[in-house]
């Protein structure tokens, strides 16, 4: 839903603004068409980060859920602009920008819901859906807007509402935070320094592929220098502010990972390679193919979103298999293959001509969708099993917060050296061509001195581009042959490209370069690697001290009896009255335990959370579906769920800390007690499931001079 909005907003343009009857063409009006294009765009990429940060602080469902609503309100302010002329396309770029902050709420804890939920063995699959799904909708939206905007240009934004209000109830009432929740104050310096850095560094990148006085481009603009110049000595000051801080918003410390910087550095280079490709083939598609084969300008909108679907078919096919695959082995292989296969077939694209045979052209896009395809699902798993599980949403919001700068450079980028291949052929070529056909040397000269920039929206936002620029008082002095030729779809198409060709080779061959560079980045990942939080270390006897995972709240101490097991009442998992398919922790007095320390095949659940004694659980597993203990239980799915509660069984506790550690120490999966104390533990073991043991007796009083009071499990769901 999120990426199909940044992207609809390309084709519904035109109609967008015949509707709030404004011309983006006029020269006041440029910075209008940009920033309705790229606001969206500035603002998730600046906020993910901030959004990842406080998921992990505060829950990512929780702030998932509330990016669902503030995209669906804004997509209906969006709708109802009653404004009409500039007040109406301000109107449009607040309602844009704000909407753009549920977005990055979406974009930012996705990701980190997803790792959280699923298996290490599943995660590559997940996030490729996830992946593919995002990126195939940035495509998916340009046939939605040439389909809806001729309809009613509102429509557009409408189109999000029904599923924004669905997604708002349906997250509310099923998603539930398994993650590990870590409680910390908000790091404002970081925000406030990130922010002003970023939006500097990218205002000045809008501006400049804007023209300047007599410049092509916005580059020497004291503005825009002073922009990009100043904003990346706040993004230093803002690094320096993160090492020194006590809870920091952007982690640095994640950089040490070597999987998660190499990731996000092909990342960037990937995103900077695909992002521009989008507006340069729509504006070959649109600006010179089609009207050569029969659509008119008004039509190439909608049939260059069609015309593009192999790009989309070829996510949509490698997406999941990459993902799946990398699951067993690893995400160097898949992603450094799909850099280069994108590589590729930029030098086929570059090698194609102006006016190219279509089948060609559709199978190098499906070849770059497979390309792209290979790389993203691949490249997010391994970003995301690289991190902390306390840290994963402000990690994701990290990545994201990469791949959505890279669009933005990338557009940069793209327009730029486009506009750089243009300019030295185009004025006189346009010029010439303009005289040969009648139109006075004055009002071809002027034609000829207009920014190239000009000529690509124009041919962007499928208008006519000579019909538009020459104006209808110059035409009407021409013979109707010649003006109905220079207006036809054979004059302009021929007369750009050859200027549009120089321009084309600059901008595939920055794609190739960054594609192969995003190889190299992706292969120094190296093998495949998750990490693993370091488990509970329970202490010998007599010690009375307990090391827990990095980032975790600390446990009190656990003491062990001289045999080595925990002292206490013994619990059995045993078929509750309740139900079918219920199972309870319940009390077995002084019952001695039917096995001693988890066997091999056993593992052990420890329940911390602040102000409480840990509680131990040994799970017994079954061999072969065979019980072993006295109390016949149903085999388990490799999860266990329940609630936890405290101090008494009918007080939910929010915020507990569980995880399953194997008798290596291993940590078999963790996860965070939502706000109703629900939690969900998979990739466990299946088999049969009972709890043997209970909770260790009274400890020391923690920092705060409390004895901890006892936490109580109820399980459930234990049938498969």
């Amino acid at each position: 839903m999120a990426t199909i909005n940044a992207s609809i907003m390309l084709i519904a343009l035109p109609d967008i603004f015949r509707g709030i009857r404004i011309d983006p063409l006029q020269p006041g009006n440029t910075s209008l068409l940009l920033w309705l294009i790229m606001g969206y765009l500035v603002v998730t990429a600046v906020l993910v980060v901030s959004f990842g940060r406080m998921g992990d602080m505060f829950g990512r469902v929780r702030m998932y859920n509330a990016g669902f609503a503030i995209f669906s309100v804004f997509s209906v302010l969006l709708s109802v602009t009653w404004m009409h002329g500039t007040a109406g396309a301000l109107w449009l770029i607040l309602m844009r920008v704000a909407q753009g902050v549920g977005g990055a709420m979406l974009m930012a804890n996705s990701n980190a819901i997803i790792t959280d939920a699923f298996p290490v063995d599943q995660r590559g699959l997940a996030l490729g859906l996830n992946q593919v799904a995002g990126i195939a909708g940035s495509f998916v939206g340009l046939v939605l807007g040439g389909l809806l905007a001729p309809v009613e240009w509102r429509l557009v934004f409408l189109v999000s509402v029904p599923f924004g209000v669905f997604g708002t109830f349906w997250a509310y009432r099923k998603l539930h935070d398994t993650g590990v929740r870590r409680p910390a104050r908000l790091d404002w310096w970081g925000n406030v320094t990130f922010a002003v850095g970023l939006i500097a560094v990218l205002v000045g990148i809008t501006y400049g592929i804007q023209p300047y006085r007599g410049h092509t481009m916005g580059w020497t603009n004291p503005w825009v220098l002073a922009a990009l110049l100043g904003g990346v000595a706040v993004l230093v000051v803002f690094g320096i502010v993160e090492t020194r801080v006590a809870e920091p918003m952007f982690r640095m410390n994640l950089f040490r990972i070597r999987a998660f910087t190499a990731g996000n550095l092909a990342s960037l280079l990937s995103g900077m390679g695909r992002g521009g490709l989008m507006f340069i083939l729509i504006i070959w598609l649109q600006g010179i193919w089609l009207p050569r084969h029969g659509y008119g300008f008004t039509q190439t909108p909608l049939w260059a979103g069609i015309y593009m679907l192999p790009l989309t078919v070829g996510f949509l096919v490698a997406g999941p298999v990459s993902g799946w695959l990398s699951d067993r082995f690893g995400a160097r292989p898949f992603a450094t293959g799909g850099m280069v296969v994108a590589a590729g077939s930029f030098v086929l694209l570059a090698l194609l001509p102006v006016d190219f045979q279509y089948w060609a052209f559709a199978a190098i896009l499906l070849l770059n969708g497979v390309g792209m395809g290979l790389f993203a699902s691949p490249n997010r798993a391994g970003i995301m099993n690289s991190l902390p599980a306390d840290q994963r949403g402000v990690g994701g919001g990290m990545s994201t917060t990469f791949q959505n700068s890279a669009m933005v450079l990338s557009i940069g980028v793209f327009f730029s050296l486009m506009i750089l291949g243009l300019a030295g052929t185009l004025p006189h070529t346009l010029s010439s061509g303009l005289v040969a056909q009648g139109v006075p040397a004055a009002d071809a000269n002027r034609l000829a001195a207009l920014p190239p920039v000009s000529v690509l929206f124009a041919t962007l936002l499928g208008y006519n581009p000579v019909q538009t620029l020459l104006g209808p008082n110059v035409l009407a002095h021409l013979p109707a042959n010649h003006a109905g030729y220079l207006t036809g779809r054979a004059f302009f198409p021929a007369l750009i490209s050859g200027p549009f060709a120089k321009g084309l080779d600059a901008a595939f061959a920055f794609a190739i370069a960054a594609c192969l560079v995003a190889a190299v980045a992706s292969w120094l990942r190296g093998g495949k690697y998750v990490h693993t939080d370091q488990p509970p270390v329970l202490a010998a006897a007599g010690t009375g001290t307990a090391r827990t995972s990095v980032g975790a709240p600390e446990p009190a101490a656990v003491p062990l009896r001289a045999d080595g097991r925990a002292p206490g009442a013994v619990r059995s998992s045993a078929p509750s009255a309740v139900g079918p398919g219920i199972a309870r922790a319940i009390q077995r007095g002084d019952q001695p335990p039917a096995t001693g320390d988890p066997p091999p095949d056993g593992y052990t659940v420890i329940v911390t959370a602040h102000g409480y004694r840990p509680a131990r659980y040994a799970m017994m597993i079954s061999g072969n579906g065979q019980p072993t203990t006295e109390y016949p239980d149903p085999r388990g799915n490799g999860q266990i769920s329940g609630v936890v509660c405290g101090p008494s069984p009918d007080r939910p506790l929010p915020g507990a800390v569980l995880r399953a550690v194997d008798p290596t120490g291993r940590v078999l999966a963790d996860t965070t007690t939502d706000r109703d104390g629900r939690f969900q533990l998979t990739a466990l073991p299946p088999g049969l499931s009972a709890v043997t043991r209970a909770e260790a007796p009274p400890t020391e009083p923690d920092t705060h001079g409390r004895a901890g009071a006892t936490l109580h499990l109820t399980l459930d769901g234990m049938w498969p």
